[in-house]
């Protein structure tokens, strides 16, 4: 276990692997086929981020933090 220095962000050795998906028995079981890959799934990501601002601008403002603590309060 170790922190990032750089951007202050715990990795453990190993996280990477833990989370890859293995996608063969959902391919040959059911057929299933990803229907973007990587490259063209990050990149509409982003896209959409970029034509979207208003959906997510509001979080980075504060706004955001500002109706949780109103509506939920001390139950968060």
């Amino acid at each position: 276990m170790r922190w990032q220095t750089r951007n202050f962000r715990y990795t453990a050795t190993g996280h990477d692997r833990r989370y890859a998906i293995d996608p063969t028995k959902i391919e040959t079981e059911l057929g299933w086929k990803p229907k973007y890959n990587f490259d063209t799934g990050i990149r509409q990501t982003i896209d959409w981020y970029l034509n979207n601002q208003d959906w997510w601008k509001h979080i980075l403002s504060g706004e955001y933090s500002q109706y949780f603590e109103k509506m939920y309060g001390d139950r968060l």
